[in-house]
């Protein structure tokens, strides 16, 4: 449940960078976030969110052309910014965090957008990220 907090910390800082609501300076330094998220999440789940956001930044171009190439009849500024935020994080979990089962990282990507996409947009989650996990798990 401790990393599940992080992933949705970085989604909501991967989110807010997207809106064009923060820096990464500010992202990484969580002053956007609530007192009381921060302190159930203790300092390994801040620098587990911070990893995801600074990586997921970092590798953007290359998620993106990833991301890109599994959408079907559909463009990628045409993607609601709150799943795309799940799916970017998402790649760079399945392409970087190699320690973590691709299963795992399509389960918590599916549960947030469950918690914060719209109604079937775990749908849509679920079966882009199941089509790019065996293509990394390939390049691996």
């Amino acid at each position: 449940m401790a990393r599940r907090k992080s992933r949705i910390l970085a989604f909501q800082a991967l989110y807010a960078w997207d809106a064009g609501a923060a820096d990464t300076e500010t992202l990484l330094d969580f002053s956007w976030a609530s007192d009381a998220q921060l302190e159930r999440m203790g300092e390994d789940g801040k620098a587990f969110a911070r990893l995801i956001i600074s990586g997921t930044l970092e590798h953007l171009t290359e998620i993106d052309e990833i991301i890109s190439r599994r959408l079907v009849n559909w463009e990628m500024g045409r993607l609601n910014k709150v799943d795309l935020a799940i799916l970017r994080m998402s790649v760079y979990s399945l392409m970087f965090q190699k320690d973590i089962h691709p299963s795992i990282v399509i389960d918590e990507a599916v549960d947030i957008s469950r918690e914060y996409g719209a109604d079937d947009a775990y749908r849509f989650i679920n079966g882009v990220l199941g089509a790019i996990a065996p293509d990394l798990k390939k390049e691996a």
